[in-house]
């Protein structure tokens, strides 16, 4: 199933993408459980592109945390 990147916007497959869940309670997840979701292509530009855009808060339509960027900060290396 094809799914696009929040910040570049390229069609990949889900399973080479991040996924960010909001979650029905209103927290944000990586990876795993049901509610919105955004993805996210596993490169530092598109990274520094959605944190410096906010490309996961609107495609989340929530806040998502600094914790959250520095979790996908730590998946780079």
């Amino acid at each position: 199933m094809l799914r696009r990147c929040v910040s570049c916007r390229r069609l990949c497959d889900r399973t080479l993408l991040w996924r960010v869940v909001r979650q029905a309670d209103g927290s944000v997840s990586l990876d795993q459980g049901m509610g919105r979701s955004a993805y996210l292509c596993p490169e530092p530009s598109c990274l520094e592109e959605a944190r410096r855009r906010r490309r996961l808060q609107r495609g989340l339509r929530c806040a998502v945390s600094d914790a959250i960027i520095a979790s996908l900060e730590a998946r780079l290396e």
